[in-house]
C-alpha cells in the first residue's frame, strides 16, 4: 500500500485520542476522514505529519516507516499538510508565501515552473501575488495556503478542514480543487472534513472516526448512501 497507518494509538496527558486505528491510502486516491468534533480526524493528520508522537503502532509511507522521523524530515518525504484555520503569512506578499513553501528544495531550478504551474490552477493568486496575504478574502487564503503546499512537491497532501468557514459557492471551488489537484499534478490526499457530504463526493474511500475509533470504512459512494451515515453526518 502506497501509505498505511497501522493501529495507531495517541494520548493527551491521560485522554486517549486514536485507540489502535489503521488507516491506508493507495496511489493516486482521495481518501476522507469523517466525523464529529473530538473524533480523532486532526488527531491523525497531526500524527501523519510527526506533530504529536504516537504512543504505539506505525505508519509507512512508499515502502519506508517514517513515524519516527521529525516534522520537517517527513515533508522531505513527500507529505505535506495544510492545517486548519488558512494560516498563511498575513504581513508577506502573496509571492512569498509561495515561495516559503519551497523552502526546503533543493532543485531550486524548477521552482519557477512550478510557481506557474500554481499561477495555473489559482489565477487569482497571480493577480495578487504583490498583495500582502492578510489582505486576501477567505476563499483567496484557502487558495494560498494550498498553492503553498503544493510548492512543496508534495506525493500526499494532507487537508485539514479546507472548506471550514467558507460560503456554499467557495466550497464547490475548493471541492473542484482537490478533484482538479489529484488529476493534474498525480498527487494523493487525505482529506478531513466536517462537511461530510462534499467529502465524500470527491474522495473514494472514507473512513468514519468515533471517538478515537474506525466505525465504518467503505467506498465513499456506498458511504454516501449509507443510512447510519446519511442520519448522522448527511442531515437524514
Amino acid at each position: 500500500m502506497y501509505f498505511e497507518m497501522k493501529d495507531i494509538s495517541v494520548s493527551y496527558d491521560r485522554v486517549q485520542a486514536l485507540k489502535g486505528v489503521s488507516i491506508g491510502l493507495e496511489k493516486g486516491e482521495i481518501v476522507t476522514l469523517i466525523g464529529a468534533n473530538g473524533a480523532g480526524k486532526t488527531t491523525i493528520m497531526k500524527a501523519i505529519s510527526g506533530v504529536v508522537s504516537i504512543q504505539s503502532g506505525e505508519i509507512w509511507f512508499e515502502g519506508s516507516r517514517i513515524d519516527s522521523l521529525p516534522p520537517h524530515d517527513i515533508v522531505r518525504e513527500g507529505i505535506v499538510v495544510v492545517p486548519e484555520g488558512r494560516h498563511i503569512y498575513p504581513y508577506m506578499s502573496v509571492l512569498d508565501n509561495l515561495l516559503m513553501g519551497a523552502y526546503s528544495r533543493k532543485d531550486r531550478r524548477n521552482i519557477s515552473g512550478d510557481l506557474e504551474m500554481v499561477y495555473g490552477i489559482f489565477p487569482t493568486l497571480k493577480k495578487r501575488k504583490r498583495q500582502q496575504g492578510g489582505s486576501l478574502s477567505g476563499g483567496e487564503r484557502q487558495q494560498l495556503a494550498l498553492g503553498r503546499a503544493l510548492m512543496a512537491r508534495p506525493r500526499l497532501l494532507l487537508l485539514d478542514e479546507p472548506s471550514l468557514g467558507l460560503s456554499p459557492l467557495l466550497v464547490k471551488e475548493v471541492s473542484k480543487t482537490i478533484v482538479k489537484i489529484k488529476e493534474t499534478e498525480k498527487i494523493s490526499v487525505i482529506l478531513v472534513e466536517q462537511n461530510a457530504r462534499m467529502a465524500l463526493k470527491v474522495s473514494d474511500r472514507g473512513y468514519v472516526l468515533e471517538t478515537g475509533n474506525i466505525a465504518l470504512h467503505d467506498a465513499s459512494n456506498r458511504l454516501i448512501n449509507n443510512d447510519y451515515v446519511r442520519q448522522l453526518y448527511l442531515g437524514g
